[in-house]
């Protein structure tokens, strides 16, 4: 696991003062640009989905669609995607969550999750939490189980995985890389 480590961590890039003065923004494009540190990643989330027992893969908007669709292909898993509000024709289920400047609300289709579902979600950073806990209490309210959440990187500063945890309920909270 050091090798894929060390592969992912030299295909991040980091840009300061990215999205406001202050943020080192972590930039996963060079890693998707690379097809083997993109496949290693494929490879590790889908082992992770295998051992939590997944029968589905959710993906958080936006990045999240990008690692957690091949990672469901790969596990021979259904994709789902978690969108931002609006997003989604049809019926669909909402989540409201609390933001460091405001609020949002994620949705997913209402059909798409059952009670015989165990879904992980799939995500490139855990940072705060917000939205990983928006998106559990929507599994859980469209009746599926959460088995599990998965991201490439934690921001283990922003104590993302303290908030998380509680609401995880015992599902493991799994990052490839932590920084």
């Amino acid at each position: 696991m050091t090798d894929i480590r060390e592969l992912l961590l030299s295909r991040i890039r980091d840009v300061a003062d990215y999205p406001e003065p202050g943020v080192m923004f972590k930039d996963i494009t060079p890693l998707l640009a690379d097809p083997a540190a993109f496949t290693a990643l494929t490879d590790a989330l889908a082992e992770i989905a295998e051992r939590a027992g997944a029968t589905k893969v959710v993906g958080l908007e936006a990045r999240g669609f990008i690692l957690g669709a091949p990672v469901a292909v790969r596990a021979g898993l259904g994709f789902i995607p978690v969108r931002k509000a609006g997003k989604l024709p049809g019926a669909t289920l909402g989540q409201a969550y609390d933001l460091e400047y405001g609020s949002a609300e994620i949705e997913v289709h209402a059909e798409d999750l059952t009670a015989e579902d165990r879904v992980l979600i799939v995500d490139d950073v855990l940072a705060t939490g917000g939205t990983a806990e928006a998106a559990v209490q929507l599994i859980r309210r469209a009746g599926a189980e959460v088995a599990g959440l998965a991201v490439l990187m934690e921001l283990g500063f922003l104590s993302g995985r303290v908030r998380l945890e509680p609401a995880l309920n015992g599902a493991p909270l799994e990052a490839l890389l932590t920084v």
